[in-house]
Parts: structure tokens; C-alpha cells; sequence
């Protein structure tokens, strides 16, 4: 393997090498290695990181707790770069690559709480049955002013026109223009880097945007999200303004999602969910599994307490788990396509769940539909705000009810479930903790 990274990063007169290892947050950590170092360290499987870095909270802090003495331990995990993510590194003045990293035990076996490696796991339960698993994330985000005090709203940003938009521009092209400029620069980044990007759009909030990924294989497309989110964040400091992948940046604005769209195919490429009668029995029973178990697990694509502000009617963001044909008020919709491109679009994760997690919760929840032949609840027609909403309204809530989800538990992973409640729960604590301005706005003098 060495010798083939060797190759690439010869061929492409790099310098140093940027090792990205996700983290249960979707944060990305890691190491900067010399090119030739990293080629050496590769051949001699050398690359190593604290295992903690996967107990890391979004604070910055170690969630483990006194009962794990691998707080203490913390032995390290090997790394195996994946030599099909490594890709050019735009932006930087030494010529770097970008390469996605697994992290392994020292003898070799994989690191259960990778999230990574979760995602491969559930996937080889589909490759068992035949199938093979197709994802495209449709991934929002807002471009807002430099904010650097944190007590202070977020506000949008001035365009070109030197003003900030002030109402919601839906698929505005003049809007887009505003920031002709950036979205340029994070076009051709991400052409330097060969992500498959298709299009970008303005969506409905000010100053909020929305890139589609083209349909692939799903580890490959979540290093694809990693990578994009490094390479925006990197271009919008450039021009002077933040890009926030936040769940619900601003209280009179919508939320940021990260729409997945989903299918399968067999052996021969044949999609397994659609055919010339219409939707497939096994199309039926995935999307069962996703109605029964996605409301237990709904941290795994909502993770923080933020991303419960965005879950409420009439903001684009769903309630429940209905499902219907070309219905954006459903959580689940079935976009309008050929029968070859069937799928099923989740409208649950938001923008700030890591892509590997949400991804794996989604397909753990299919796979137990087609395991148990669970009947989904009738297609709805009508406005799916209207019915009961059957998502928690809390991270609290929601922790409490995956814990004890033991189906998907199964599939995922009891350690990484463990290590993933707890980094939430130090979270959780930590964000109880801070006396907001809503507080001190109304009860300072009042209470």
C-alpha cells in the first residue's frame, strides 16, 4: 500500500499530508506528517493516535468516566489511511493531500467506536444479503458575519451589494450572486480535491445555501462531507465571514439539514426498490424499519441540544416520520424519479450530525424493517405537520430512549453506543451549566 501512496503523492508534487480521523462529533482530528514520513509510517503502520481522541465532546473535553480506565490508559490506535479518499488539499502554500484515516486496535482488528468503521459494519450486513447501499447528502449551511463574541445573534452576512439580506430568497438567483465570489472559490476547491458535487442553491433562510453530492457509495460520500465542510469553513474565513453548519444558527431562521437520499441494487446494479409495478415489498419493509426505530435513535442524526430548536412545523424541518410521494412536509419522502432511481429521501439529520453516524443509524433502521418484514403506516397525502409528533423534543429525552433502543444497539455496536451516550451526556451537563440571555432577559427583574 505504501508504494501506491508513494505513486500518488509523487505524481502530485505533495509536500506534507494531512491524516483526518472523524470523530464521534464529526469533528476532524488527526496529524500533519511530511510527505515522506507519511509514506514510511504507512509501510510501517506507525501512524497512531490517543484512542481518546474518540471520547473528545463537542467542548473539547474527555467524556469517559471513572468505571473506564482507559481515560487513564488511553492507549493509542493504529491508523490505516484509506488510499481511495486521499485527494489534493486546496488552499495551502506547502502542496498537501487530505487522506481519511481508519483507526485500528494494535493488532489489527478495527476500533469499535470509529465511527467509520460503524458505518462499513452495517454495510457489510447489506453486502451479506446481496445489496449493496447508494446515498446522496443534500447538505445546508449558512454564510453569516465574523462572530466573535458568543453572547451576541448571528446576523447574515453583506453580498457583493455591500447589504445583507433581510428576507428569505428561496432559490434566488440574484441571491446566489451575492456571493458569486465564495461559491466560486468553493467550486473550484472542491474540483482541486475531486469531490462529485452537483448542484448548489440558495435555500430559504438569508445567506443559507444548499450543495447536493452525486449519488455513491456511502463511506466514500461521507469523507466526501468531511472534506467539503473543511474546505467551505476554510474559503468563507478567506473572504472575511463564518460558514456554520450549526442545526439552527439563527432563532427566526430555518434550520440546516442534511438530507439523505437512499437506495439499493443488486449484484447486476438493479435497483431493489423500485420496478415497473411500483414500490417493492422490500422497499416497504426499509422504510417500516425506519419508522419504528429512527424516533428511538434520534440522536444518532440530531446530537445536540441545538438540533432539536430546528424539529418544529412549518420550518422545513419534520416532526415525525410519515411518508409520501413528493411530500417535504413528511420525514420520509419518496422523490419523484424513474423507476431505477428509487429511493427514499430521510429528512430527519441535520447539518451538524456526522455523516458516518447518521448514515449508519439510517440503514440499521432499514435493515431491522427487512429482517422483521415491518409494514410501514399508510403513504400521507396531506400536510404531515398536522399529525402527532412522534420525534423527542429533547436531547435529554432522546439519549434516554436510545440507550434502551436494543435492536439497533445490536447492529451498531454496544461500546460504540456507550461511548457515543457518553460523550452527550458530558455534554449535556456541561451545557446546563450556562444561564442563557433568554433567562436573564426575563426574570433578572421579573422573577
Amino acid at each position: 500500500m505504501a508504494e501506491n501512496f508513494a505513486e500518488w503523492i509523487r505524481s502530485h508534487g505533495i509536500g506534507e499530508v494531512e491524516c483526518l480521523v472523524p470523530d464521534i462529533n464529526g469533528v476532524v482530528r488527526g496529524k500533519v506528517w511530511p510527505a515522506d514520513k507519511f509514506v514510511s509510517s504507512v509501510d510501517s503502520m506507525s501512524l497512531r493516535l490517543p484512542s481518546s481522541v474518540f471520547s473528545v465532546t463537542i467542548t473539547g473535553d474527555y467524556a469517559d468516566n471513572d468505571e473506564d480506565d482507559s481515560q487513564y490508559r488511553d492507549p493509542d490506535v493504529t491508523l490505516k489511511p484509506d488510499l481511495r479518499s486521499i485527494c489534493v488539499a486546496p488552499g495551502f502554500r506547502t502542496p498537501t493531500a487530505f487522506v481519511v484515516a481508519d483507526a485500528l486496535h494494535r493488532d489489527g482488528t478495527p476500533f469499535e467506536n470509529a465511527p467509520r468503521y460503524v458505518l462499513q459494519k452495517v454495510l457489510d450486513e447489506f453486502a451479506a444479503l446481496g445489496w449493496t447501499m447508494v446515498v446522496a447528502p443534500e447538505l445546508e449551511f449558512y454564510l453569516t458575519e465574523v462572530n466573535a463574541d458568543p453572547d451576541l445573534p448571528i446576523q447574515p452576512p453583506r453580498g457583493r451589494s455591500g447589504r445583507a439580506e433581510s428576507s428569505p430568497q428561496p432559490y434566488g438567483l440574484e441571491s446566489v450572486t451575492e456571493y458569486e465570489d465564495i461559491i466560486e472559490e468553493i467550486y473550484d476547491n472542491s474540483e482541486i480535491a475531486s469531490l462529485q458535487l452537483d448542484t448548489m442553491i440558495h435555500e430559504s433562510g438569508t445567506a443559507q445555501l444548499e450543495i447536493n453530492f452525486n449519488h455513491g457509495e456511502p463511506v466514500a460520500l461521507c469523507d466526501q462531507v468531511v472534506i467539503f465542510k473543511r474546505i467551505v469553513r476554510q474559503v468563507a474565513l478567506k473572504h472575511g465571514v463564518y460558514a456554520t453548519f450549526m442545526a439552527k444558527p439563527m432563532e427566526s431562521q430555518p434550520g440546516s439539514a442534511m438530507h439523505l437520499h437512499i437506495s439499493a441494487q443488486d449484484k447486476d446494479g438493479v435497483n431493489l426498490f423500485g420496478n415497473e409495478q411500483g414500490l417493492t415489498q422490500e422497499f416497504r419493509y426499509f422504510v417500516g424499519g425506519l419508522q419504528r426505530f429512527l424516533p428511538q435513535v434520534a440522536p444518532l442524526f440530531a446530537p445536540n441540544v441545538n438540533s432539536f430548536r430546528r424539529m418544529r412545523p412549518a420550518h422545513s424541518a419534520p416532526i415525525n416520520v410519515q411518508w409520501g410521494m413528493d411530500n417535504r412536509s413528511c420525514g420520509l419522502r419518496i422523490p419523484v424519479s424513474n423507476t431505477g432511481a428509487t429511493r427514499i429521501e430521510n429528512r430527519l439529520p441535520g447539518a451538524d450530525a456526522n455523516p458516518y453516524i447518521a448514515i449508519a443509524a439510517t440503514l440499521a433502521c432499514g435493515l431491522l424493517g427487512l429482517r422483521g418484514k415491518i409494514e410501514p403506516m399508510p403513504l400521507i397525502t396531506s400536510n404531515a405537520y398536522a399529525q402527532e409528533r412522534t420525534l423527542p423534543r429533547s436531547l435529554d429525552a432522546a439519549l434516554k430512549l436510545m440507550t434502551l433502543c436494543e435492536p439497533v444497539i445490536g447492529i451498531l455496536g454496544e461500546s460504540f453506543i456507550r461511548a457515543f451516550a457518553r460523550i452527550k451526556e458530558a455534554e449535556l451537563a456541561a451545557y446546563d451549566e450556562v444561564i442563557s440571555s433568554w433567562e436573564r432577559d426575563h426574570l433578572l427583574l421579573k422573577a
